[in-house]
């Protein structure tokens, strides 16, 4: 039986959106599902919107009906072992598998992205070439259909950016090092300069860079780490809390606690009013791109 969980919300609120849309998947009603599983309507609401904790064996039963294949059904159960945790550390390796990316269904349903990034050009904003440089590094002895896979799933995220209906609004302030690190050469990271500058062209993309000159700034006691905002319904509240994610080398912190949100946030608010503005941040990219086409 789900309970009423009192500790970070994001694991259940992953697992409800995915057991969503599984159930969509399989064309069933909330109506229909909840008659399979001998459940109430409530319950399977709050399944799905996340507001319970989850027992495994609930979970299975769940991927039983909607047809899940087992290595989703593995992953989604292992996630059902972590509602009930106070907060959340995902650890690769660990109940989920890493192939799992939990992060995607924060950033889709997101509204509003703020973003300090330290040292690499974030993945909403990587070109193609610039990704597989990164994911092939970070996975030596994986088989090139798994990396070029990783890629596109990677690069298919920059769709949020130009969707029709309610793109994605994007704050990044990059460190100046993120410029100037040449990876992948020269040419490949000409090219990736010049796409941060055709995505800050958009209208709900600002891009603006913490410029050495700077100095000490909070983004150097933060360390990097992504804001992820979202819509707000009819009643005037948003329809989940905001998160903090942070991305590590084996594994992902979730943040959602106010005292949290509320320390980063003003973090980012400092970073922002250290970097140049958007006018001067776009010059220095021109410049760095130049410089490495030269």
């Amino acid at each position: 039986m789900a309970e009423t969980a009192s500790g970070s919300t994001v694991p259940r609120r992953q697992l409800g959106r995915h057991l969503r849309e599984l159930r969509n998947r399989a064309r069933l009603t909330v109506r229909a599902a909840a008659t399979a599983l001998e459940w109430s309507d409530q319950k399977l609401w709050r399944i799905e919107t996340g507001q319970t904790s989850m027992r495994s064996l609930d979970v299975e039963a769940m991927c039983r009906v909607y047809g899940a294949d087992a290595e989703l059904a593995a992953a989604l159960m292992g996630l059902a072992k972590e509602t009930k945790g106070r907060g959340w550390w995902h650890a690769y390796g660990d109940v989920i598998p890493e192939t799992f990316d939990l992060y995607i269904g924060l950033e889709e349903a997101a509204e509003r992205l703020n973003q300090y990034s330290a040292e690499l050009v974030p993945g909403l904003l990587q070109t193609t070439d610039y990704a597989r440089m990164l994911i092939s590094g970070d996975n030596p002895g994986v088989a090139d259909e798994e990396i070029e896979r990783r890629v596109h799933v990677r690069t298919a995220r920059q769709a949020l950016l130009t969707r029709v209906t309610r793109p994605l609004t994007l704050e990044v302030a990059l460190s100046e090092a993120v410029l100037r690190r040449p990876i992948g050469g020269q040419q490949v990271m000409a090219t990736q300069l010049e796409h941060l500058l055709e995505l800050a062209a958009l209208p709900h993309v600002s891009i603006r860079v913490v410029h050495y000159g700077a100095g000490l700034h909070h983004g150097l006691m933060s360390g990097p780490f992504t804001m992820l905002h979202f819509p707000i319904n009819g009643d005037g509240q948003p329809t989940e809390p905001t998160t903090v994610y942070v991305d590590g080398f084996t594994g992902d912190l979730y943040l959602d606690k106010p005292h949290e949100i509320e320390r980063y946030g003003a973090a980012f608010t400092a970073i922002w009013g250290s970097a140049l503005n958007d006018k001067e941040s776009q010059a220095l990219l021109h410049q760095a791109a130049r410089e490495l086409r030269q």
